[in-house]
């Protein structure tokens, strides 16, 4: 589903223009139809094109110790985090352009079922990695579990609209380990990508998690994609006994092996052909 709002009859083309320091949430509405019924655990991600988490200065400008839960660190952030390493004489947590540019839009799913919308329930937590959450991103260490007094002398990145410490209200999803945080900061390779978001969790083996039928997606839209002609799309997908659904490997194997096979064919012409030359230097008499 594409929520960017390009287009003139789209819900979300009020929002288009929308900017980092908008204090009133732009939100928006986008029906639509699932044809077929989604029968497992169903995956929520988020999508971006035209967006480049590749970029050489993008992906170093971040402070893997800083995120660790180095207590020196996070008052005094790497020079690679410039220019988002201070802000009003005061450290940025987390810093570097990667957390700036956070992805913050709110998606909410509801069904509609007689005209009546009935939420769908999306879980939060679990959506990433293991090792990321419990070993490469740690809270800041002192007396107490107090986020704010542990962070305190930092200030929030430039673009976000509150401080590390309030992304939740969870303890164990908050600050550095807040988990929308953390598939954030997994930078991608290709400049379109999507990044999971929420899971739908099948509740019982009797009706399918996500039944055929009329949906509503509610967009609190706070992520500007339009001034570098990005776009933005929630995507549904779930996963069969061998998987999920992906052509890529596919596609990949196929053309490599296509390629071999030509040049394999190349190579025995020439051989056929070129092989068996005398390449005896002697002269005959």
């Amino acid at each position: 589903i594409d929520y960017t709002g390009t287009e003139p009859s789209s819900p979300c083309n009020k929002c288009l223009n929308v900017s980092w320091d908008s204090t009133t949430p732009c939100t928006c509405t986008i029906n639509f139809t699932l044809e077929h019924s989604f029968e497992s655990n169903v995956f929520m991600y988020y999508g971006l094109s035209n967006f480049y988490q590749n970029h050489r200065r993008y992906v170093k400008s971040r402070d893997d110790s800083q995120l660790n839960g180095d207590n020196s660190s996070l008052l005094n952030p790497s020079k690679e985090c410039e220019p988002y390493r201070i802000n009003e004489d005061k450290p940025i947590a987390p810093c570097g352009a990667i957390a700036n540019s956070m992805f913050n839009d709110t998606l909410e799913l509801y069904r509609i079922d007689n005209d009546t919308r009935i939420p769908i329930t999306l879980i939060k937590k679990g959506i990433a990695w293991w090792t990321d959450k419990n070993v490469k991103f740690r809270n800041p260490t002192g007396d107490g579990n107090n986020l704010t007094a542990l962070f305190q002398g930092t200030t929030k990145p430039v673009n976000w609209p509150k401080p590390v410490y309030m992304l939740d209200s969870e303890p164990d999803n908050n600050g550095f380990i807040n988990e929308d945080f953390i598939v954030w900061m997994r930078t991608a390779a290709l400049p379109t990508f999507r990044k999971l978001y929420r899971l739908i969790e099948r509740k019982n083996n009797l009706q399918p998690t996500l039944q055929a039928g009329k949906y509503s997606l509610d967009i609190a839209y706070n992520y500007p994609v339009h001034s570098f002609d990005g776009r933005k799309r929630m995507i549904l997908s779930t996963i069969s006994w061998m998987g999920g659904k992906n052509p890529f490997l596919g596609i990949a194997y196929i053309t490599v092996g296509s390629i071999c096979f030509f040049l394999g064919v190349v190579l025995l012409i020439i051989h056929h052909k070129y092989g068996n030359r005398n390449t005896s230097a002697d002269i005959p008499n």
